[in-house]
């Protein structure tokens, strides 16, 4: 475990290594999963404010079920989520030519049309953070799923790249770049041992 201030990072997020291959598990992450995407509170916002401009990019399907469900629900055990259809896909999920779920709020953020990337969850997959109940600690583990994520694991072995740093960008933007610095000095440290 490493300690930065208040942030509890498992060690797995430095020692193991993780590229997304989208094209072999064609953005399953979007597909599968117990709920929807976790949404911290000041996201819910976010999500309103962006609505309009992702709307077109979403098919008909998923339209319906923002109709249905709100552009938001809650679940008991993760808080706000994204919406699901059929408790699979993110309502936000949009596939491409090749068969690849990827984010239609990203596509927009790419697109120049929002100012806001994605939800904070999606971009630090596979790492999960969480806060403790009983204080103010913050956990930051690494958890690939098991099938989908297998040739992710693959492909950053080969390729060598730590999982801290495949996730640099979304690192820093949850925890700043100081924390990430700090994060990379240790893991450094780590790897001459």
């Amino acid at each position: 475990m490493i300690a930065i201030d208040n942030i509890l990072v498992a060690d797995a997020v430095v020692k193991e290594q993780f590229v997304c291959d989208l094209g072999k598990c064609k953005g399953a992450c979007c597909v599968d999963g117990d709920a929807g995407a976790p949404l911290d509170n000041d996201e819910l916002d976010k999500v309103n404010e962006v609505y309009e401009k992702v709307l077109p990019y979403l098919n008909d399907d998923s339209k319906k079920e923002l109709d249905r469900q709100g552009r938001y629900v809650y679940d008991r055990e993760y808080g706000w989520v994204t919406p699901t259809i059929d408790s699979k896909v993110c309502v936000y999920g949009i596939k491409d030519e090749s068969g690849i779920v990827k984010c239609g709020i990203e596509q927009a953020y790419i697109d120049g049309k929002i100012k806001w990337k994605k939800p904070i969850s999606c971009h630090l997959f596979p790492v999960i953070v969480k806060s403790s109940k009983r204080s103010d600690d913050i956990y930051v583990n690494y958890e690939p799923r098991e099938d989908s994520c297998k040739a992710a694991c693959s492909l950053g072995k080969k390729l060598k790249v730590p999982v801290y740093v495949f996730l640099k960008e979304a690192l820093t933007r949850r925890f700043g770049k100081k924390f990430y610095e700090a994060l990379d000095a240790t893991a450094q440290h780590l790897n001459k041992k």
